[in-house]
This record gives structure tokens, sequence and C-alpha cells, in this order.
């Protein structure tokens, strides 16, 4: 089968196996290529497909050598049709870790289940006791809860409408987009949806069940960004799930005997999820071209990798006044901020070439999907139905 990408809307509907393999690999040679670091060496990654949880999955393995189990909800492909790019991520991850004689499971299902989590925590006993590094990266649209019901996130304000620059990515137009303010039951969906309550659930039935290091780290991430994009992220509906989510934390701690969790605010980046944000495609666009012009871009695995090396170990947790990991440091920087608001007042469609990274944001959402990788054949005929080697 030869794979071509199908954009829709802010998604690929196809993904490339060779592309995601070849992504894949490339994150783990950097990796490879950067100082070992002593740190966790039993890790559980619960959303560990895409993005900064696969970064992390693949830092803890190639840079601590830590054995992993990792949890994704990930389709695979058939003769007819590809598999997600996140079961591509995974099939390559323990490929790549199994020849390295690391330790590498995956588990396929909902991580809000009680059944994913059973299924974890025996998986966890029987193969490596306890583990002393949980993350938990999950970015779900949606939730189903213990009583059927199911909830779903939004993307809008608490306030009232905010309007602001987008970018249109499919005709390269720029033009002012309204976000209209969620409902006081919608912002609980998004609560319940992006918010820690299942993390404090996880971390709590893990306690319980023993499988757990004493002095256990464990990990969720969060963003926060600028004044431009506040309305609708930090002080927006999924601010308030980040909110509960930093609360979550320090309930973590206080509760769990034995365990410190911690929230890290990332950099933006483009991602599946940012990629649907209103404004916020423009805001990285830009950003990208002002911290490559500064020399200190990061994408997702050298953000996890310095995290691991430079925030999390070597010397303890390394944390702000309000007990956050800031892994968006550069990009707050004062003087990245201010060249990032010059070119956002002067934007227009004129001069979009010249003042934001269209061509870096595109390429970079191209190889979510495992397209336009260097040295793949995209004209080869691929398998779609690969596999991944602790799944069945």
């Amino acid at each position: 089968m030869v794979v071509k990408p199908k954009i829709r809307g802010f998604i690929c509907t196809t993904s490339h196996p060779t592309g995601c393999d070849a992504a894949v690999k490339a994150q783990i040679d950097y990796v490879k290529a950067q100082p070992k670091t002593e740190g966790a060496k039993k890790v559980l990654v619960i959303g560990s497909s895409m993005g900064y949880g696969l970064a992390s999955r693949i830092s803890a393995a190639f840079s601590c050598g830590a054995a992993t189990i990792g949890v994704i909800f990930d389709k695979q492909g058939s003769d007819s049709r590809t598999g997600s790019a996140g079961w591509y991520n995974t099939a390559a991850f323990e490929k790549y870790a199994h020849a390295e004689g690391l330790y590498a499971k995956t588990i396929n299902g909902d991580a809000f289940s009680q059944e994913i989590k059973n299924e974890v925590i025996d998986l966890i006993r029987n193969d490596l006791g306890k583990v002393d590094m949980v993350i938990y990266s999950l970015a779900a649209p949606r939730r189903t809860l213990a009583d059927g019901t199911s909830v779903s996130s939004v993307l809008k304000t608490t306030g009232g409408s905010y309007t602001n620059k987008s970018i249109d990515l499919k005709n390269m137009k720029i033009s002012d987009v309204t976000i209209d303010p969620a409902t006081d039951e919608e912002i609980d969906a998004t609560v319940k949806v992006m918010g820690g309550e299942d993390w404090i659930d996880w971390i709590k039935q893990m306690k319980e069940a023993g499988v757990l290091e004493d002095g256990a780290l464990t990990l969720a991430y969060s963003y926060i960004g600028p004044e431009i994009t506040h309305p609708m992220y930090f002080n927006g509906s999924i601010g308030r799930a980040k909110a509960d989510l930093y609360a979550s934390a320090k309930k973590i701690t206080a509760e769990v005997e034995g365990v410190n969790a911690y929230v890290s605010v990332n950099k933006a980046l483009v991602t599946q999820s940012s990629s649907a944000i209103p404004i916020v495609p423009l805001y990285i666009s830009i950003l990208y071209k002002v911290m490559k012009e500064e020399n200190c871009h990061e994408g997702c695995i050298e953000q996890m990798q310095r995290m691991f090396a430079e925030k999390l170990y070597n010397g303890g947790v390394k944390t702000d006044s309000e007990g956050l990991i800031r892994m968006d440091d550069w990009e707050m920087r004062e003087d990245i901020q201010k060249k990032v608001s010059e070119l956002w007042d002067k934007i227009s469609d004129e001069n979009l070439a010249d003042y934001a990274d269209i061509a870096g944001y595109q390429q970079e959402f191209s190889e979510i999907f495992g397209f336009g990788l260097n040295g793949v054949d995209y004209d080869a005929d691929v398998d779609p139905a690969i596999g991944i080697e602790s799944i069945g």
C-alpha cells in the first residue's frame, strides 16, 4: 500500500508506518547522543504514543536506561487503511528498545477505565514489581465516567468572548477569530477530562496495590503561554482544567505517602492538540521563527531530555516559587516574548512568510503523522498492518 497524507481540519487521517519509525528513531538517536542521566529505572507513561508522552518514554528508556510500560489508545492498521500514528510510534519504540535489551511493554485501551488500570497494575506487579516514576500525559478529547456518562472538553473562554488573530493554514490567510465563553457545564466537563481527577485515581490505586516505590516521582504536563493566548487557554476552559491539575499535584503529594507529584509547564509546540486551538498555531509559527533565530528552539524530545537531565535529576527536582517545573523557561524569556509581540502586531497576509515560520510549523505537523521525513521513500509500498511486539 502506498500511503499519502490526507488532511481534514486540524488532523491527518492517514499516517505512514515507515515515516513514524524514522521519526522515533531520530528522537532516540538525539537522546543517545546526550550524556546519560542517572534517574528513574522503572517508568509508567500514561499516554505514551505521541508528543510529550512519547518523548518522555524515549528519554526515560534511552537516557536513564529505564524499563518502561506505556498506555496508549490507538488503532492498528489493516490491509486497506493505515493505523494511527501513535500505533506506529509505539511499534517503532518497542522495536528499538528491545534491540538494546530494554524492557518495554504497552497496553492499548482507555486509560480512564478501571479495566485498563487493573491491567496495568497487574503487569507492573508481575514484571517489574514496582515503578519509581509515573508520567501522566493524556490529551484525550472526552472521557467516559464510571457511571457510563461521557463528557467532552471544549476550547472556550470563561469570561466574555475573545477576538484576536488566527491563521487558516489551508489557505494561508490571517483573519480575526472570536472564541465564545463556555457554559458552567462545559467548564465542569473540561475539568473532568483534562484536570487531575483521573491522575489522582491512578496514583492512589497504584499505591494501594503496592506497585509504587517509596519516593516515587509522578509528573503531569501543562502549558501557560503569553498573554495573547491567556483568554482561551490559561484563563479559559482548558486553563480551569490545568488549575485543577496543579491542585491535584499538591493533593497527591500531601495524601499519598512516599509519592512526590509535580506539574511540568512545557513549551508551545506543534501537536495534534495544539493545532486545534484557535490563535495558537499563528503564535507558534511566530515563536518558532524567533526562537530558531535565537538558537533556542526545542521540540518535544529536546524538551523532555533536558527535563530529565536538568530539572528532575542531577541535583534534585527544580521548580519555581509555585512548585512548577518550568520547561517553558526559554519560550517565556523576556527578549523572546518582546520580539514575538512585535511581530504579532505587524503580521499580515503580505508579510506572513517573513514574520512567521509557517514552513517549520507545517513540517512539524506533517512529521507527527510520519510524513515529510528525509530518507523515507513515500512512493514505496508499506505494510499498514504492522503490529506492536508486546501486543498480541
